[in-house]
């Protein structure tokens, strides 16, 4: 008697071992649609508020065309914005070039220093050669260009797969929740349906602000730099706007781009007056616009957004950093409903696995029965 029930154990056991190895291996196989339904699943929870908005006076499916209509002009105009002076510079770098080596060299020549490092390691010779090699290999750059064309084929695909899920995932979104919540009892569902909704203004906040707080730092280095008389302050900006959307470091690392395009331009004033916006900028984002952000949209910890950060850069590279915070503001607030409710059944002496209760007309409760439950 007690081998067989050792034996099922074991069988149990190991049974289980490997039915967690084969869902981790196909959830590895399958990392890339599951990376792509987390990102339309984001989207479309973000894009739930103005397209309900918008419902209220027109056909859901013409406000969720309205809404990806905006949705895609942020990337075109940031291609038409940050294009055109990539390629003009690009095209500019290469027909100059040969000029740019002799400037080169005739500063090396008026220093001293320089002229023996040049002596030793002939750095001019090899500036020189790669600048006359370089509108002769312009035309080789054209396997380069079709592995970059490939990527963004790849990378339209996603997207156009991403957005179409999204639409589904919008117009079929609240029809899907009504069903989840009848299919459960009908306790479970009156803490469910709200917990849900939490989520969902949690992040439709968090993307908002956000979406707000890149485009104040995008405006204001745009505006700075043209002050300045720094080149390509409009592409900065952009930059400067994008990078602000990945929480806590974003900033940072942008301000750090734009600092060494300031070297070329007016060194040492612009650097320094840039570094000091920089500073004093972040100062006021750090403690002013981003808390008002995270504390009330989703009011996640500080080293809780670094941890999420981190974690869903791991996971998905940029696209889960971006989306770290509102998935830990989500899992925080199902684990706080979660803990509220086991605590309100422990203090009125209730066990979790009760019947739901039947449900009851306006008025007072009846007598002997639980308020906490029943409402």
């Amino acid at each position: 008697m007690f081998s067989r029930s050792f034996a099922r154990n074991v069988l149990t056991a190991t049974l289980t071992v490997v039915g967690v190895f084969i869902c981790l291996y196909l959830i590895y196989l399958l990392r890339r649609p599951l990376g792509w339904l987390v990102v339309a699943t984001f989207i479309s929870v973000a894009l739930s508020g103005p397209v309900n908005v918008l419902n209220r006076h027109m056909r859901r499916g013409f406000a969720i065309t309205l809404c990806f209509f905006g949705l895609l002009l942020i990337p075109a105009g940031v291609i038409a914005v940050v294009v055109p002076p990539i390629v003009n510079e690009g095209s500019e770098l290469v027909n100059h070039a040969p000029r740019y080596a002799h400037q080169a060299e005739d500063f090396i020549n008026k220093n001293r220093r320089l002229r023996k490092l040049d002596n030793q390691y002939h750095i001019t010779q090899k500036v020189q050669r790669w600048a006359n090699d370089l509108p002769s290999k312009a035309g080789t750059a054209a396997g380069w260009l079709g592995d970059v064309g490939l990527g963004i084929v790849n990378s339209l695909f996603a997207a156009v797969t991403i957005l179409i899920m999204t639409a589904f995932l919008l117009g079929n979104g609240p029809r899907w929740r009504a069903r989840l919540l009848e299919l459960q009892p009908p306790e479970r569902a009156a803490r469910l349906g709200p917990t849900i909704d939490s989520m969902s203004s949690a992040v439709g906040a968090y993307v908002a602000g956000a979406l707000f707080q890149a485009f104040v730092a995008g405006i204001t280095t745009f505006l700075v730099l043209t002050i300045l008389g720094v080149p390509f302050a409009g592409p900065l900006g952009v930059l400067t706007g994008l990078f602000d959307l990945i929480p806590m470091v974003g900033a940072t690392i942008a301000a750090v781009l734009v600092g060494i395009v300031t070297l070329f331009a007016n060194f040492p004033i612009d650097t320094i007056i840039w570094a000091v916006w920089a500073i004093v900028y972040q100062q006021v984002e750090n403690n002013l616009i981003q808390p008002r952000i995270q504390n009330r949209a989703v009011g996640v910890h500080p080293f809780g957004v670094i941890i999420a950060v981190l974690f869903g850069a791991t996971l998905l590279g940029i696209p889960g950093a971006l989306l770290a915070v509102p998935v830990a503001a989500s899992i925080q607030i199902g684990i706080r409903d979660w803990w509220r409710w086991r605590e309100e059944t422990k203090s009125n002496g209730v066990a979790p696995a009760l019947p739901p209760p039947q449900p009851t007309t306006s008025g007072p409760p009846p007598s002997g029965g639980d308020p906490a439950i029943e409402g």
